[in-house]
């Protein structure tokens, strides 16, 4: 089970209402399990974390990063935290906000390819 911290309920409740446009466009499309019927949760408290997105049928976790993300001391907090994350055996997709806008079908597509991959069980050898 994962750790979850009653301490960012709180948080995670106020950034559910205040999604960006980018996180409100991607959710519309990842909403009640619209990809390979797995279901996402948003602003989801993970560890010390409240993640964007998280489909734990998966083990998948889904990040729209701002222009604050490119600077040196955020990239080096991000795979802090990607790589916190990994050790829990989750994967962790980065898209930037822009992407998320103008090219939702490509990230959407992008998420459900690693949905199948994620959720399917290995096949067999021959």
């Amino acid at each position: 089970m994962r750790e979850y911290r009653h301490n960012l309920r709180t948080p995670s409740r106020e950034l559910r209402g205040a999604m960006t446009d980018a996180e409100q466009l991607l959710w519309s499309r990842l909403r009640r399990k619209q990809l390979h019927g797995v279901q996402f949760y948003r602003q989801k408290p993970i560890g010390p974390y409240i993640v964007d997105f998280f489909a734990p049928g998966a083990g998948l976790v889904i990040e729209l990063d701002g222009g604050q993300h490119l600077k040196p001391e955020h990239s080096e907090k991000d795979r802090q935290r990607d790589q916190c994350l990994a050790d829990m055996d989750l994967l962790v997709l980065r898209f930037n906000n822009r992407e998320a806008l103008l090219e939702t079908d490509v990230v959407v597509e992008r998420i459900a390819e690693e949905v199948q991959r994620r959720k399917s069980p290995p096949a067999p050898l021959s």
